[in-house]
């Protein structure tokens, strides 16, 4: 195995434009205006990891898991996301910074079962599993988890960002309603195809 800088550059780009528009990457957001950013980065980029190492590993492995059930589990999760935000109380809001509530254990855990569930069969996996067979795993392993390590840390400041400027309220509605989206975005999904 040997490394080559093209081929790293090649699945970075790929990979990184690929997941921008990407219903992970609003997850993070929304994720990143409720809870520890540096914690569900360490959760999503796990995720993405354990993802890129299946990909690389074991690229036709993907053809033959069922997809629509694991869509149908990605809605379950980020439909159970939207009741959590859009049910909270409004005490969250006069205690200040509610991030700081929940330690890393349950953040890590909720940020990569929700990155690890939706990522099966994605285009990024998908791309990354196809790269790896024409221009090696370490190279593309390297560009494609860099990439979305990258894409998860720009949503999660962008979180942050917004976090600290709008009412948690407000936050918590806006980002209960993404998560229902993606929960609707993933049914669609499990069940068109």
């Amino acid at each position: 195995m040997h490394l080559d800088p093209l081929a790293v550059l090649t699945a970075f780009g790929l990979i990184f434009l690929a997941e921008l528009p990407d219903k992970t990457m609003f997850a993070s957001l929304a994720m990143g205006t409720r809870m520890r950013p540096l914690y569900v980065w360490f959760g999503t980029s796990t995720a993405f990891v354990v993802h890129v190492a299946i990909a690389v590993g074991a690229g036709g492995l993907l053809s033959l898991l069922p997809g629509w059930i694991v869509k149908l589990v990605s809605a379950a999760l980020f439909a159970f996301g939207a009741v959590m935000l859009l049910r909270g109380s409004d005490e969250d809001e006069e205690e200040g910074e509610t991030a700081t509530r929940t330690g890393f254990w349950p953040v890590y855990t909720t940020a990569f079962m929700a990155v690890f569930l939706s990522e099966w069969g994605d285009l990024t996996q998908i791309t990354t599993a196809n790269l790896a067979a024409t221009n090696g795993t370490l190279s593309t392993a390297i560009g494609s988890v860099a990439a979305l390590m990258s894409v998860s840390a720009l949503a999660l400041l962008a979180g942050r960002f917004i976090a600290q400027r709008v009412p948690l309220r407000i936050v918590k509605r806006v980002g209960g309603v993404c998560m229902a989206g993606l929960a609707v975005w993933s049914l669609v999904e499990a069940f068109t195809g």
